[in-house]
């Protein structure tokens, strides 16, 4: 008995659903109105003219990807205050995983398998400026892209830090 009523709701419980869905397919939708509406059609409108030279037809992240990382040359002036600025913008951007010392410790870094790069060693220093303007612009390994987050001249400044790192992590000079 107790299944025959279980039956019947679930019956019941169907037709009622069904209804439900007849009723609205029947009386709430306009399909007319629809297919007529703006927001739905928005893509027929003409775009507006967009003003000369203001979309850049040249340089850009896809002139960098196709670059020669050894072919780039670094535009900042290798002055102290470039290096001031590369520091503080390393403060901004990098020290979470590199560490204040640029030696790999920062505390974010420290949760990576390997760890971030010690910057003060041999290995980074024999790396062209092109390369490493590189590497931080489009990320590499477990690096990420920074092209997008740090402007070209920040990204420059912040080379002319690392350059200017001696091995245990202290500034050199400009």
């Amino acid at each position: 008995m107790h299944a025959k009523t279980l039956l019947r709701f679930l019956k019941l419980l169907l037709l009622c659903a069904f209804c439900a869905l007849a009723a609205n397919l029947l009386s709430a939708c306009d399909y007319a109105r629809m297919k007529d509406d703006e927001a739905v059609n928005t893509y027929r409108e003409a775009m507006p003219e967009m003003p000369k030279k203001a979309i850049p037809i040249g340089g850009g992240l896809q002139e960098l990807r196709e670059a020669n990382p050894e072919d780039l040359r670094n535009p900042t002036p290798a002055t102290p205050e470039t290096v001031a600025l590369g520091a503080e913008k390393y403060g901004y951007f990098c020290v979470q995983c590199h560490g204040a010392k640029a030696d790999g410790a920062g505390t974010v870094g420290q949760s990576f398998a390997p760890l971030p790069a010690n910057l003060t060693t041999a290995g980074v220093r024999q790396q062209s400026d092109g390369l490493l303007f590189y590497k931080i612009s489009l990320g590499f390994a477990r690096h990420p892209p920074l092209a997008a987050t740090v402007s070209v001249n920040d990204r420059w400044a912040i080379v002319r830090y690392i350059r200017s790192l001696a091995n245990s992590g202290q500034i050199r000079g400009g």
